[in-house]
Parts: structure tokens; sequence; C-alpha cells
């Protein structure tokens, strides 16, 4: 049914004349007759009858007028959805507990008026597809995977660089440690099961263990950071990477450490991607805070892999 065949029905209703309504609508007299006529047809009933007054609903037009009224409230409300600024800012931050949670909490307490639906999606493919299709308005990746370029239309912004911790339990050889250099780890083994090949994270940690010499070890289930928790702070053979940024809380009974990696320090590169034609008044606001907020990016004594987009 034609939005603008009801909008002019409605008018004609509300103004009792043909001419009036058409005056309204910025149409035709005529025009306005063609409409309600054609209305006409498809409901198969007269909605008006002419007097010398002018037009007057019939019983079925009166009964057809809430209707009429209520199908332009809906699709005014279904604009209004969409309209840049109207719809919560939808941004996809991978995992909970990770650093681009953290930014858009901070976001989200310098701009408390901005409605957020957060999200997490698992790899960039899916993360770009998202924001290609408008399903999110900005993901949290890191950008330069070799083979994997960006599209065109897809723009990227690096936030942050987020320094690695090493993790250990209690017993480790290197938990009394204030910070410990990267030539310190050949040989220790570091178990990330989070690590899944073929995603942005899994080629970091390959670059990472090749140019190190590490033994960065994926193997086993992934039941989550409890339980990576748990494993490490009970095996004296075991480490584990974590983001500064990283929060989690363990028992006090764990005893874990969190050690400084240094000579270089490893960085973990976020960067916001979003699509060039996207219009959300509030992206550009995001934008702008992560651009005012993000430290200095490639400081001295800091390594990312080579694939890194340095921008």
């Amino acid at each position: 049914m034609d939005l603008d065949t009801i909008r002019t029905f409605v008018a004609a209703a509300e103004a009792g004349r043909f001419q009036e309504a058409a005056a309204g609508l910025a149409v035709t007299q005529q025009a306005v007759s063609k409409r309600i006529a054609s209305l006409e047809r498809d409901l198969g009933v007269r909605l008006f009858t002419r007097t010398p007054r002018g037009a007057e609903l019939t019983i079925d037009g009166q009964a057809f007028l809430p209707h009429a009224r209520e199908l332009l409230r809906v699709a005014e409300r279904a604009v209004a959805s969409v309209r840049p600024g109207r719809r919560p800012l939808r941004v996809d931050v991978i995992a909970s507990r990770v650093a681009p949670s953290g930014m858009m909490r901070d976001f989200h307490r310098a701009h408390p008026g901005t409605e957020l639906d957060v999200v997490m999606l698992f790899d960039i493919e899916t993360a770009v597809a998202a924001l290609r299709s408008g399903a999110v308005d900005a993901s949290f990746r890191a950008v330069g995977v070799p083979g994997r370029p960006l599209p065109e239309e897809i723009e990227s912004l690096r936030v942050l660089d987020e320094p690695l911790q090493l993790l250990t339990g209690p017993a480790h050889a290197l938990a009394g440690a204030r910070s410990v250099g990267l030539a310190q780890l050949a040989g220790h083994r570091i178990w990330m099961p989070g690590i899944v090949p073929g995603t942005e994270w899994g080629a970091y940690y390959d670059d990472l263990a090749a140019e190190f010499g590490l033994t960065i070890e994926a193997t086993g289930p992934n039941f989550g950071s409890d339980a990576l928790l748990d494993t490490v702070a009970d095996t004296p053979a075991l480490a584990t990477f974590m983001g500064e940024h990283t929060r989690v809380v363990w028992p006090a009974g764990h005893g874990l450490r969190r050690i400084p990696v240094t000579d270089p320090t490893p960085v973990y590169p976020h960067s916001l991607l979003w699509h060039r034609d996207n219009p959300h008044p509030a992206l550009a606001a995001l934008r702008a805070h992560l651009a005012a907020t993000r430290p200095g990016r490639d400081a001295p004594g800091t390594w990312v892999p080579g694939w890194v987009v340095p921008r």
C-alpha cells in the first residue's frame, strides 16, 4: 500500500476538501483525486462522498481513517529508527575483558548520552563483513595481516599499542622477576590455548615466536580465562602472555604474577575499523575520542610485526 496515497487520504479527510489537501501536500487537486480513486479501487470501497461543502468520509472511510493514521505513524517510527544518531552505535570489541572493551567504557563515561550496543565478533573476516553490511558501525582489530588487505571502503585508525605482560604462577622460575627480557623467555613454555590459526592474533603470536625463538603452545581446548589462570597457577612450567589492559580477577590463593616484558616490549596494535560511508554521528565522536586519548605508537623499545599498518 503506497504511503503517499495513505498520506493523501488522511490529509483529505482532515481538510474536508480535496483542494485544501492538495495545497497542503504541494500537489494538484487532480493528483489528490487520482490517488483517492486508486486507493478506493485497491480497497474495493468508497471512502468519500462529494457534497457542496467538499468531501465527507463514508462509513468505510471513517473505519479506515484511524488505521491509515497508524500506518503513517509506524512508517515514521521505522524511518526514525535508522536515522543517524537515533539508533545506538554498534561496536565490536572482540571480548569482554580485553582492551577494546575498556576503551568503550572510557568513551561511554566521556559521552554518557550516547547509546551503545557492544557486540563480540570472532574473526576479522566476520567483522569486515559486518562493517560492509552495516550490521556494526565499528570494530577493534589488528590491521595489516599479510594476504588480508582491508577493502577500499573500510578505514582504520590505530588507537592503542598495548604492552604484553608475562603471567606466571608463584612457583615459576621467573615469578620473582621485576621484569623479563624477551630473550629470557626462550626455552620457557608459554601456553595460550586461545590462539586460533588464521586470526589476526594468531598471526601476531606466530611472528613474535618466530622472531624471538619463543615456544608458544596453543594445544588443548580453550575453556576460557578462568581455566587458563587455574592451570598457570598450578603448573610451574607454564606461563602465558596477557595484555596490560586485560581485566581479570583471580583468587588470592593463586599467587599469580604479572611481569612486564622488555628489550623490546611486544605491544599488540589495536585499530578501530569503520566503513567510510557510515554517517552515524556517534562514530565521528568515537574516532575523535580515541584519537585524542591514544598514547604514542611505535615507541622506542617496543615491537610489533612488520605487517602492522602504522596509522
